[in-house]
């Protein structure tokens, strides 16, 4: 199997160790020559913070520019850590695209694996009691039974 595309799911709880996404993806994507889809999903109540943190951040500058949406590609692109895991694959000689969306995680991230014809799906987890996710759920367990492609776990701390 050649690997092509591989989407690089990363959330707002994921800074803590987006270096261990990031180097995963580099040493997956460098050697094969695949693109990074870098997705970046969130709900739409943080969606709707973002946008109007974005909106005072602009006002405080004092532009003047529309109050429409914002889309969420322009967000993610400015959230981090996906403008830095965006440079540092860019610096490793990784194509990278960047995604924003908005929505649950776990359903969004298997439908975008789908959608971009993913080859694999990197995603970040922290370490959890099975009590601790059978009550709060988990997004990594959700996307590794429903993928379409082969799924890489990067545990909190593994690096």
């Amino acid at each position: 199997m050649m690997i092509e595309t591989i989407l690089l799911a990363v959330g707002s709880g994921d800074g803590d160790r987006f270096e261990e996404l990031t180097q995963q993806a580099i040493d997956i994507a460098k050697p094969t020559g695949a693109t990074v889809v870098l997705a970046h999903v969130i709900s739409a109540d943080e969606y709707e913070d973002e946008v109007q943190s974005y909106h005072d951040a602009i006002d405080r500058m004092g532009l003047d520019l529309e109050q429409g949406g914002v889309p969420p590609e322009s967000l993610a692109q400015e959230t981090e850590p996906v403008g830095e895991i965006a440079e540092e694959l860019e610096a490793a000689g990784v194509d990278v695209e960047i995604r924003g969306i908005v929505g649950d995680q776990a359903d969004e991230i298997v439908s975008l694996a789908d959608e971009v014809d993913a080859d694999n799906v990197i995603v970040g987890g922290r370490r959890r009691s099975p009590t601790g996710k059978a009550v709060f759920g988990s997004t990594a367990q959700q996307v590794m039974l429903n993928a379409p492609c082969p799924v890489t776990y990067v545990r909190q701390g593994t690096a």
